[in-house]
């Protein structure tokens, strides 16, 4: 069986979201699940200063873009290729090339997205104690566990009330 890879499509500038949607839709109608996987337009936050107040946006890192995780075959190929906004793949001339593997996981890193094969020592009800940042020294119990992110979901006892913080598993460990 051919192995996924992330793949760059171009798609008219400040058509990504569009297309990410069209091809979502195409994804669902033409049956191709197990083929194609995410679809991802690369953004980070910035802060933008206006009138002096502060704002955090979310800007697209590469304008024009979309990343595809997919299996590469002739039907997936059509479907991604004929989905309205999409004027073509990265390619070497004729045929698409994958992201290598270590400029993908940069990318997703970069957004705040890990690796989807993390493999996390924490689970939901565990008793954690934060080790680094404001909340150094806190005692908690993991509620949720995310890691594509690599981060948790604790709930800290503050002020005699429960609180959650959102950690990086760096940032905590088993108690």
């Amino acid at each position: 069986m051919a192995e996924k890879n992330w793949y760059v499509v171009h798609t008219y500038s400040g058509h990504e979201n569009k297309v990410k949607t069209n091809l979502e839709k195409r994804i669902e109608t033409t049956g191709m699940e197990d083929r194609i996987f995410r679809i991802l337009v690369p953004t980070e936050e910035k802060t933008e200063r206006k009138k002096g107040k502060e704002k955090v946006v979310n800007k697209k890192i590469f304008p024009g873009y979309v990343l595809v995780e997919m299996i590469m075959s002739d039907d997936s190929w059509y479907v991604v290729r004929n989905t309205p906004g999409v004027t073509g793949f990265v390619s070497s001339g004729t045929k698409p090339l994958p992201l290598q593997p270590e400029e993908a996981s940069r990318i997703l890193k970069g957004m705040g997205m890990g690796d989807k094969r993390i493999a996390s020592e924490f689970n939901e009800g565990d008793r954690v104690k934060v080790i680094d940042g404001p909340f150094e020294e806190f005692i908690g119990i993991v509620q949720e566990v995310h890691p594509q992110q690599g981060k948790a979901k604790v709930l800290v006892s503050m002020f005699g009330r429960e609180t959650p913080l959102e950690l990086e598993f760096s940032q905590m460990e088993k108690s």
